[in-house]
């Protein structure tokens, strides 16, 4: 049997051990989705482990929905990362960046554009999350019309090549 400690290649990657940092939200972005400078000191420090999946990053504005998550589809966005990547690699480190769309689980007061969430189907996730305001109740989203569907598809193909542009090892599907 192989142990954990085992070194690995994963891709051109090759990793110490079979370990990872799992992807954790962290709030610590602004409104607009923009990581803050703490975030690229979160994952130097911990770039020793070998290989790190940030948080769930969001790949559009409409897939937005925790408090003060990031994004990855503005350039204001993508430079902050870039920071993150510069900050892990200076540190030996590998770092993959997981892309989320929030669907359901959003709420318009976490986002700039204050619009309804979106989701496959208007079928409310009925949990409160908390919001500037405080704890809120989701709302029902709108289901996304078929041509929505396939722009989400797009989003996340377009978010992928941002991270990648942003220093990115590799991007993981949540």
């Amino acid at each position: 049997m192989t142990s954990l400690w085992t070194p690995t290649t994963l891709g051109k990657l090759n990793l110490p051990h079979r370990l990872a940092l799992a992807p954790m939200t962290r709030s610590r972005a602004g409104a607009d989705g923009v990581p803050q400078d703490i975030v690229a000191t979160h994952y130097a420090q911990r770039a020793s482990l070998g290989l790190l999946i940030t948080e769930g990053v969001f790949p559009s504005a409409d897939g937005q929905g925790y408090m003060n998550t990031p994004g990855i589809h503005t350039q204001p966005q993508i430079d902050a990362w870039r920071k993150v990547a510069t900050a892990v690699h200076a540190e030996g480190g590998h770092i993959f960046m997981q892309l989320m769309h929030a669907g359901r689980m959003a709420h318009p007061e976490n986002t700039p554009h204050h619009r309804q969430p979106v989701a496959p189907s208007a079928i409310a996730a009925g949990q409160e999350m908390f919001t500037p305001l405080g704890p809120q109740q989701t709302p029902t989203p709108r289901a996304l019309s078929t041509e929505e569907v396939r722009q989400t598809v797009d989003d996340f193909r377009k978010a992928a090549r941002n991270a990648i542009d942003a220093g990115m090892d590799g991007v993981e599907i949540h």
